[in-house]
Order: C-alpha cells, then structure tokens, then sequence
C-alpha cells in the first residue's frame, strides 16, 4: 500500500499553525484509541513511544499522547473517538478490526492511521491498497485470507475431527460477524460443522476450553479479537 507515513502527518499537523503563531503554538496532539484496556498494550506501547523519539517526537515535550481506552466495552468507543476529535487531535492511531471503522464514521479531516487483520477495501476503509485516498492508511495483516488456511492445518493435525468450535468476543460485534462472515464458508468447503462459543472474560475462555475438551472429534479455533490477543498468555497455557 502506497501510504502516506505516520510520521509525515505528524510533523505536518505540527507545523500547520502557520509561523505567525510559533511561539504560541500547542504540541500536537496524537489520538491513541483502543479497544483493550492499557496493561494489554503495555510493551506496545513503549515501542510506539520509541518510534515517536527516533523521528524527533517526544512525549511531554514537542507531542502529546491522548489516551483512550474503551476497557473491552465496544459501546464506549463512538463517545471516546467523539472527545478525541472535539480536542482537534493531528492525528488518531488505532487497532483492531473494528475500532478503524468508529473512527471513521466521526471525522473526514483528521488522518487516521489503523492497523488490521481484514481486507480494508473489504471494510470500506480505504478505495484501494495503491491510493487509499480518504484520510485513512494504514498496515493490514491478512488475517482473513488465512482463515481457510488455518482450518486445513486443523483438518490436518485432526484429521477425524467433525467439528470446529470457534472462540468469539460476543462484546465486539463488528468482529464477530466479520469473523463468521470468513470461518463459516472455510470449514463447509473442507466438510466441517460450525459450533460458536462466545467468551468476553477469562472466566467464560476457560469455560470453553473445558467444555471443547469434554467433547470428541472437536477442534478450536480462535478469532481474531484485541481481547483474546491480550489473553494469549491464558490461551496458550490452556492449549497446553
């Protein structure tokens, strides 16, 4: 994707006060939105506060950081975005598949930068991966188009399985819908039945785990979710 770089808007957004008002200008202001809550992103974020220092941009001195934290509630994130947007912020950074699409809807002027797992054309993101056009860019992990991929490595490693329960966030719904949108096509092509469980706290993760693990000719298949991202140490000790 041709795109313009994060660091380009923000030294653009800096210096678009105009000369005349230099001495007076405020520190630009980065949006940070997310759908997790903080300690899920604790290393992400020093690494997004380094890449801001190697470019010249420093917290607290010549940039602010605007933190927003919806704390896994996907109906917190219209106002949050809403107050980020009211602060005139340069530039709005955000994650996930459907957190891009709350920020969208709520500024046409303010760049955003996201990062995804789905087709962002798909999405109506962005009119094409050459020229996004719009005012958003940003990285797309393919995530989606490996669905079918997945599912065969299951069918391989499992090869009398007769059913994939998938692990959903019943809280995110875009996610969720995009999520079966993707699975339920992939397994009937390779002759596997769809059993959903929807798990929004660590408590229901492990109540899925248990019950896959009551159940013959099972596999489990997790979606892409920021909240079971931020659960990948359960999930990993539970898979083993």
């Amino acid at each position: 994707m041709q795109r313009r770089t994060f660091m380009t808007l923000l030294g653009s957004a800096a210096s678009w006060s105009g000369s005349a008002h230099a001495q007076q200008k405020p520190m630009p202001v980065v949006g940070l939105v997310d759908l997790r809550a903080p300690d899920a992103l604790a290393g992400r974020l020093d690494a997004f506060r380094q890449g801001l220092k190697e470019t010249g941009f420093v917290e607290g001195k010549n940039v602010a950081i605007a933190y927003r934290w919806a704390e896994n509630q996907a109906d917190r994130l219209p106002e949050l975005v809403a107050d980020l947007v009211r602060r005139e912020a340069a530039v709005i950074a955000t994650a996930g598949d459907s957190v891009p699409m709350v920020v969208k809807a709520a500024t046409t002027t303010i760049p955003i930068v996201f990062i995804i797992g789905q087709d962002p054309i798909r999405l109506g993101l962005v009119a094409s991966l050459a020229k996004p056009g719009g005012n958003l860019t940003g990285v797309n992990f393919i995530g989606s188009e490996l669905t079918a991929k997945r599912l065969q490595l299951l069918r391989e490693l499992v090869p009398a399985a007769a059913r994939v329960a998938v692990l959903v966030n019943p809280t995110n719904a875009a996610a969720r819908e995009i999520a079966l949108r993707d699975i339920e096509p992939a397994a009937r092509a390779i002759g596997l039945q769809i059993e959903i469980l929807d798990a929004s706290t660590s408590q229901e993760i492990d109540a899925a785990f248990a019950k896959v693990a009551r159940e013959l000719g099972v596999v489990l298949l997790v979606s892409g979710s920021p909240f079971f991202t931020a659960q990948r140490e359960q999930l990993v000790n539970l898979a083993a």
